[in-house]
């Protein structure tokens, strides 16, 4: 077991490392445009939940999970090799982070009411 900022630390490295993966090695178009929004590892340092997200957000979910369960043990290996001194490498599981598009929505929401104040005020 290691500690809670070790632990940090490595989902940090992670991030940084699949990032520079994604922009560099994966070529499958699927993968187009993914932003890795947070890591998070135990501190068993057996499993790596990476949340995910895109800018078309719930179009190409489906998609995009798919590419990457199937580009999982790749993503792994590469990230094993430039994350070297760890015994054992975490099990990565990708998960789908929905909070870029709440963000979005919230901020569509907010737009609104700004111009429906502004039709109000305009009004007066």
């Amino acid at each position: 077991m290691v500690s809670e900022s070790r632990s940090v630390r490595i989902a940090d490295r992670i991030k940084r490392d699949l990032t520079l993966l994604f922009l560099q090695e994966i070529s499958d178009p699927r993968l187009a445009g993914v932003n890795i929004t947070s890591v998070e590892v135990d501190r068993e340092v057996s499993h790596a939940d990476i949340y995910v997200s895109a800018m078309d957000g719930d179009e190409r979910k489906s998609e995009i999970m798919a590419a990457l369960k199937r580009a999982g043990g790749f993503i792994r290996s590469e990230l094993a090799h430039s994350i070297s001194h760890l015994r054992t490498f975490p099990i990565v599981r990708f998960h789908w982070d929905p909070i870029p598009e709440r963000v979005d929505r919230i901020d569509q929401i907010l737009a609104e009411l700004d111009e429906e104040e502004g039709i109000i005020n305009s009004d007066e």
